[in-house]
């Protein structure tokens, strides 16, 4: 095969491409690793006495200091825990005496498997209902959607999370209480992926898949409500300006049907965006659940950090942190790459 100059061309294109982006991660990791580090060093708290307690004497302090190696310079320090890090070494925690990386092992896939379920709600509900407002623009299911996300936006969250717990678990006994399962169905099924629900299933455990659906249930509808306030008026605003564009009103002119126009035509170019706003959304609930959390005692990743941040456990607090913000830079990277698959106009050529 004749190797011709366009394909030449072509390959150094995406190779420089490659490395720009290549380029990009790197110097994103490094900020987001120097941002966390150099924050956890300078807030008021001292993790040596986090270990030792206040109470101990100068000398065990001083010991304890030089072992953690946070009598060295910050630079220094900057360079041995980043070469820490890239070995995936985050330190032990103080709340646990885990190795951090255990802890977020453990925590984790808790909070995966609450952010999909509200994804999937907040897309699920919030895609139709935002193409609903855009056709019935100015009507009352308009204003009646815009009202639905204004209250999303606008009442906090760990209030409806409490209201949500009186009504459907106190009062009502609907949904399980607080918690990811019942004491009686723990010890009663072996973690191997540590999301719940797909163990039970794998397993064959069906009553305590129905339990542990039970406490996901409303935690989960309550992120999705959220998300779904977002992704409703978002979907309306780009359904708006593709309902406005000239292929629509070609389209009606050849008498194609309202409904294929709306959903063929108008929502499948309202996706390429959308996507991106769906796939940031996501991202969103992974590393902003902490309250959501907290409120339902979730074991989740959110929950742990919480608690180590009160209990000054620095090395727990500065994981998760890097985690979360690793994850979030790959579902960014995600929603570029969906972009150019999805909308032709953006790859390189």
């Amino acid at each position: 095969m004749r190797f011709s100059p366009v394909n030449g061309i072509r390959a150094r294109r995406l190779a420089a491409a490659a490395g720009r982006l290549l380029v990009a991660i790197f110097l994103t990791y490094l900020g987001l690793l120097a941002v966390t580090f150099f924050i956890g060093r300078v807030i008021p708290v001292d993790p040596v006495l986090a270990i030792v307690g206040e109470r101990a004497p100068e000398h065990v302090v001083a010991r304890v200091r030089e072992e953690l190696g946070l009598n060295k310079p910050l630079w220094q320090q900057f360079y041995i825990y980043l070469g820490r890090v890239l070995h995936g070494d985050f330190g032990t925690s103080v709340l646990t005496s885990n190795p951090v990386m255990q802890d977020i092992r453990r925590t984790f896939p808790a909070t995966i498997e609450l952010a999909t379920l509200g994804i999937i709600i907040g897309a699920g509900f919030g895609v139709p209902l935002g193409v609903w407002a855009a056709v019935r623009r100015g009507g009352v299911a308009d204003h009646a959607v815009r009202v639905l996300g204004l209250i999303g936006y606008s009442v906090p969250i760990f209030w409806l999370g409490l209201m949500g717990l009186v009504l459907f678990y106190a009062r009502l006994g609907w949904v399980g209480g607080p918690g990811r399962i019942d004491v009686a169905y723990e010890y009663s099924l072996t973690l191997v992926s540590g999301f719940l629900l797909l163990d039970a299933a794998l397993a064959g455990q069906w009553d305590t898949f129905g339990n542990a659906l039970s406490h996901l249930i409303l935690p989960a509808c309550l992120l999705g409500y959220f998300s779904l306030a977002y992704i409703s008026r978002m979907t309306r605003s780009f359904m708006l300006n593709e309902l406005a564009q000239e292929y629509v009103v070609a389209a009606r002119a050849k008498g194609l049907s309202e409904s294929r126009i709306i959903w063929h035509h108008a929502l499948r170019n309202a996706m390429v965006p959308l996507v991106t706003v769906v796939v940031l959304s996501y991202a969103g609930l992974l590393e902003g659940s902490v309250l959501t959390e907290t409120v339902f005692a979730w074991p989740g990743l959110g929950l742990y950090i919480t608690n180590s941040l009160q209990n000054a456990d620095m090395n727990a607090v500065m994981g998760g942190t890097i985690v979360v913000g690793s994850v979030f830079i790959g579902l960014n990277l995600l929603s570029d790459l969906l972009y150019q698959l999805l909308d032709p106009r953006t790859r390189t050529r």
